[in-house]
């Protein structure tokens, strides 16, 4: 639905710019973009339009996906919102800031230089959060902050997994203990599975009904998995995912 807009845009604000144009892992990029977008405006409708919505593009890199949401989902809809970005690389805040520019909406947009765990970067209670290839840590980051900021939806595609990320290297004391063999895929894909696991359960404990589901096909990106998790505080269940989360811890 929005593939063709977000390639003219991705080159328009980004490639172009620099005298080139849409290379073969750009128009990946956009397929991926364009299904974060898809998901933001799904996720759009489920929040009342009686108060300003206010997107968080947490790790946003060039801010792709925070940029092209307010272009191609909250202007043309007419929806109060605004929109802010969060980055820790300074050349890349710059380069979201001149795109910005470029972009010309009328949807107010803030590109904060900060990491994800600094809590001060964060706006109290967000409508959306979302993060296209959080890496490593920064997905845990961006869970852990939109759970402590009670954001109403999370759109989460976290990217590789490191012995940074503090599940991977309990998941890694669990295959010594179960005896996974060495062999890199077979423990690679137990570690991601225990990550993925934990990950869900901890959102699930603490209010949001989550989905995971393929954002793109594994043919664009091997980190392709959303978590898609929408606040809803149902105590019962989130009582039963506590109690989930530390039978897993345990074993």
């Amino acid at each position: 639905m929005y593939l063709a807009d977000v390639e003219r845009w991705l080159d328009l604000l980004y490639i172009a710019a620099d005298g080139a144009g849409l290379r073969n892992e750009d128009r990946r990029k956009a397929q991926e973009v364009a299904a974060m977008i898809e998901e933001i405006a799904r996720a759009a409708t489920r929040c009342s339009r009686r108060s300003p919505l206010v997107l968080v593009d947490g790790a946003a890199g060039k801010s792709y996906v925070g940029l092209l949401a307010a272009k191609l989902v909250f202007e043309p809809a007419g929806r109060a919102a605004t929109v802010i970005t969060i980055e820790r690389d300074p050349g890349r805040v710059a380069l979201s800031r001149r795109a910005v520019e470029r972009l010309q909406t009328t949807i107010p947009i803030e590109c904060r230089a900060a990491d994800v765990t600094e809590a001060t970067a964060w706006p109290a209670s967000p409508s959306i959060v979302t993060a296209l290839h959080a890496c490593g840590p920064a997905a845990d980051a961006i869970i852990e902050q939109a759970i402590a900021i009670r954001a109403r939806e999370l759109l989460l595609v976290p990217c590789c997994t490191s012995r940074a990320v503090a599940a991977a290297t309990r998941a890694e004391e669990r295959a010594e203990r179960f005896g996974i063999p060495r062999h890199a895929p077979v423990r690679r894909r137990f570690i991601q599975a225990m990550v993925d696991a934990e990950r869900t359960w901890r959102l699930e404990a603490a209010g949001y009904e989550t989905e995971v589901v393929e954002l793109v096909g594994a043919t664009v990106t091997p980190h392709n998995l959303l978590w898609r998790a929408r606040l809803v505080g149902e105590p019962t269940r989130m009582a039963a995912a506590q109690q989930a989360a530390e039978a897993f811890s345990r074993n």
